[in-house]
């Protein structure tokens, strides 16, 4: 089945850096456009960004473009979210998506921490 585990979430200072990975499996990885959401207490998740299968092509919300990456590596079914200059509204679960034969796959989450 459809599996997707989140990992990397961690306590960090405003301004500093955290790398997420999502690894997939049990489904062809690499022809799937993945996404990265983010769900802060008691607001709504919303969307953080999204890659192409192949990784040739990424979108961003506005607020973490330019602090935010997403990547890709096909061969390890794994797709990243390189974030930098971490502020505290970027604080939040973290949640890969996978959109499978019409289907929402999410992971477990991770938790971002930011904090002084």
């Amino acid at each position: 089945q459809v599996q997707l585990v989140e990992s990397g979430g961690d306590l960090v200072q405003p301004g500093g850096s955290l790398k997420l990975s999502c690894a997939g499996s049990g489904f062809p990885f690499n022809k799937y456009d993945m996404r990265w959401y983010r769900q802060a207490p008691g607001k709504e998740r919303e969307f953080v960004a999204w890659i192409t299968p192949p990784g040739s092509s990424t979108f961003y919300v506005d607020s973490v473009k330019r602090r935010f990456t997403i990547s890709r590596d096909n061969a390890k079914n794994t797709v990243y979210l390189h974030m930098n200059s971490l502020t505290l509204d970027d604080a939040a679960a973290y949640y890969c998506k996978a959109q499978v034969s019409v289907v929402d796959y999410w992971g477990q989450g991770t938790q971002v921490t930011v904090s002084s």
